[in-house]
């Protein structure tokens, strides 16, 4: 089998991911299960090898020999679009590919709660989009963008890493720049971003103390700026930020929190009673009283506030789980499991 033949496999069979692991047969992900593709046969070492080589131009082959490791996008002859993850293991090449669906999704699609609809209208502040890996942060991020795009006359930037979903412009004009191929790192793409003249930015991952600090600036200075973190709720990620940082600036990020956040919205991806997934999200919203609690460092009181805060918008992932389960959406017994599963995460 060639990449392109078990690329289109994964398309085929509506997989999310595909996994290609010397020595066994390749794995394909379909609504959170992992089971080998039927009819295959497990891959060599030299035959996974030469699979990935087959994918990457000279400038990619010499970066994954100098970094062994690497992520790109990748496209096939249909024009199906793959985020590709190669690395190393136990001295093999290995690979994971993610599907892109042709399509950039719609908020409505997504069931996006109506705050969020109210987030993404401000002019300008900071909404952070978290959950774990795997847990649809890049598509709903495309969503809101999308949104934005065919909504408002603005000026779009997104530094990702790789480019997943392709944004045409509409009413807005997008600008989207690939980690490697258009930029040599987030925090210099931020800095160079005033330059360009946004309203909108996206910032694929805030991964660092400089890449966070100057995201944090972006977003007091009239931009809208949108960013991910791989967090588990809204409490966890005020602390990821604030932690990042050395303790005789964790006050002045505290504070600068409090008045460039907008909101935070959690997700993770669960299984629905028909076998799909579902999101099931927590969002919390930058009122008075969260900034107070964010200046003050009391982030223990964050969860109770957004728990009696339903008029504001928010509610806890708990809160969403007992109405998906209330809807017929999702079993009680997967509610409870993902309780537990999301606290002993924390």
């Amino acid at each position: 089998m060639t990449i392109e033949q078990l690329l289109k496999t994964a398309i085929d069979k509506q997989a999310s991911d595909i996994h290609l692991i010397a020595g066994l047969l390749p794995y394909l992900r379909i609504d959170g299960r992992l089971q080998p593709i039927e009819g295959s046969s497990a891959l060599a070492p030299a035959k996974t090898k030469e699979l990935v080589e087959s994918m990457l131009d000279s400038v990619q082959k010499k970066r994954f020999d100098e970094e062994k490791g690497l992520d790109f996008s990748y496209e096939i002859k249909d024009g199906s679009r793959f985020r590709v993850n190669i690395h190393y293991e136990r001295g093999n090449i290995g690979l994971v590919a993610r599907i892109i669906p042709a399509e950039v999704p719609n908020m409505e699609d997504l069931s996006m709660p109506p705050i969020v609809y109210k987030m993404i209208d401000e002019p300008q502040g900071l909404i952070l989009l978290t959950g774990p890996t795997g847990s649809g942060k890049s598509t709903s991020m495309a969503a809101m963008v999308d949104h934005i795009n065919h909504n408002k006359a603005l000026h779009i930037v997104t530094l990702e890493d790789p480019i997943e979903y392709l944004h045409q412009s509409d009413k807005s004009i997008i600008i989207q720049r690939e980690l490697g191929e258009d930029m040599y790192n987030f925090n210099q793409a931020l800095r160079q971003v005033l330059r360009q003249d946004p309203n909108v930015i996206l910032v694929g991952e805030m991964r660092d103390l400089e890449t966070i600090g100057t995201t944090l600036t972006l977003a007091e200075t009239g931009h809208l700026v949108l960013a991910t973190l791989h967090t588990h709720d809204a409490a966890q990620t005020i602390d990821r930020i604030v932690d990042v940082f050395p303790p005789h600036q964790q006050n002045q990020i505290r504070l600068q929190l409090s008045f460039s956040l907008k909101g935070v919205i959690s997700q993770h991806l669960i299984e629905s009673i028909n076998g799909s997934r579902i999101a099931a999200r927590e969002v919390m919203v930058n009122t008075p009283a969260i900034a107070n609690i964010i200046r003050e460092n009391k982030i223990a009181q964050l969860k109770t506030v957004i728990q009696t805060s339903a008029d504001s918008g928010m509610f806890t992932i708990e809160q969403d789980l007992k109405r998906l389960v209330e809807e017929g959406v999702i079993t009680k017994e997967t509610a409870e499991i993902y309780t537990k599963f999301i606290k002993f995460e924390d």
